[in-house]
């Protein structure tokens, strides 16, 4: 299925190869003003071909809205968008149509879909895909901060050079803006020379290395999310493993909390005027599956991009006999960088859904 959701209903279509790829999105509230340069801004962070850290293939990424706008606002029925494929070249991906590539879905989407599936550029298991996710979280994104609720993420780590964490109890509106609009998001932006300097090393190599991207939601207010199964943890984590090459997620203090003692992981409650807030935030805004008023804070794990220039061994499905496999085509020495606004995006689009669920759009 490529659907997701029950309030905010989202459908994704397309392949990375084919006319176009999309996206349906249900159940948004009519009357929600779309400002037209803030979804291409984020469209834009996303899109390939513009830096020496992600893939040249280029494309404009530049949504045509089929239906569910009129001037600039929802209004009310499915929003549907299409973006259409313009730099292909499909003659690249000609010999793994019998030689899947190590780590990528090519051999298991092969059997799931008896040999039928669209091996093109990874066809619909292809990062391609998580342009429309971008698409419908950059629309979410602007319904959320009308009403106060900001989303932004950084490169947590690239390889073991790592950035510093979000600080869980006090994370500034205006370290959230430039993090949501940054091509590059860090925190201690002095540590992007290093990250470069890995990434192109690998790339140069026709390597790839993996990272992980830390992401943060303030202004939620305390009470959302509905236990057992559909807590936010739940949401959030249904929608992020959508992404291609998610391997792990994690929230608040994660695993490293799993070697803490109740004492030192607990977040001691205390009051700041009328408002209940903790004094420390392991709990990553999340009780019991119900936010806690406190910023919203987890990490993703990205793999390394599985396509690479390296000789790889792998197998002939057709000769039914081992083989090795040389990949041509255009790929991202580095996942994690174009991948920051995607993990935005899905956390944008479920705490839109939660907060519908919540009643409160």
């Amino acid at each position: 299925m490529s659907s997701w959701g029950n309030c905010i209903r989202l459908s994704i279509f397309g392949e990375s190869h084919g006319n176009g790829i999309g996206a349906v999105i249900d159940g948004l509230p009519a009357g929600e003003m779309i400002d037209t340069e803030a979804l291409l801004l984020q469209m834009g962070r996303r899109a390939p071909g513009k830096d020496k850290a992600a893939t040249p293939r280029l494309e404009k990424d530049l949504p045509e809205i089929l239906s569910g706008m009129l001037g600039d606002r929802t209004t009310g029925a499915p929003l549907c968008a299409i973006i259409r494929n313009t730099n292909t070249r499909s003659q690249d991906y000609g010999e793994m149509m019998t030689r899947p590539r190590p780590a990528h879905a090519d051999y298991a989407g092969y059997i799931r879909y008896n040999g039928f599936n669209d091996i093109r550029g990874g066809g619909h298991f292809s990062a391609r895909l998580t342009a429309p996710i971008v698409f419908a979280g950059a629309v979410c994104r602007q319904i959320l901060e009308r009403r106060g609720i900001m989303v932004a993420a950084h490169i947590a780590s690239v390889g073991d050079i790592r950035d510093e964490r979000f600080n869980g109890t006090d994370i500034s509106p205006e370290l959230m803006k430039r993090l949501s609009t940054s091509t590059f998001g860090l925190i201690d932006q002095t540590r992007e020379q290093q990250m470069r300097a890995l990434i192109e090393e690998c790339r140069l190599s026709g390597d790839s290395i993996g990272g992980t991207i830390e992401c943060a939601v303030t202004g939620l207010s305390a009470g959302i999310g509905s236990p057992m199964f559909y807590g936010i943890e739940n949401v959030i984590s249904s929608l992020i493993f959508g992404i291609p090459a998610v391997k792990g997620i994690e929230f608040g203090s994660g695993f490293d909390g799993s070697a803490l003692r109740g004492s030192e992981n607990n977040d001691e409650f205390y009051y700041d005027g009328d408002t209940v807030k903790t004094r420390t935030n392991n709990h990553g805004g999340i009780l019991g599956g119900i936010s806690s008023g406190m910023p919203v804070i987890f990490r993703t794990a990205m793999k390394p991009t599985p396509s690479i220039a390296r000789e790889q061994k792998t197998v002939d499905i057709k000769e039914k006999k081992d083989a090795l496999l040389s990949i041509k085509g255009r790929h991202d020495p580095c996942i994690v960088v174009r991948a920051v606004p995607v993990i935005e995006s899905a956390a944008a689009i479920a705490i839109t859904e939660l907060l519908k669920e919540a009643g409160k759009l």
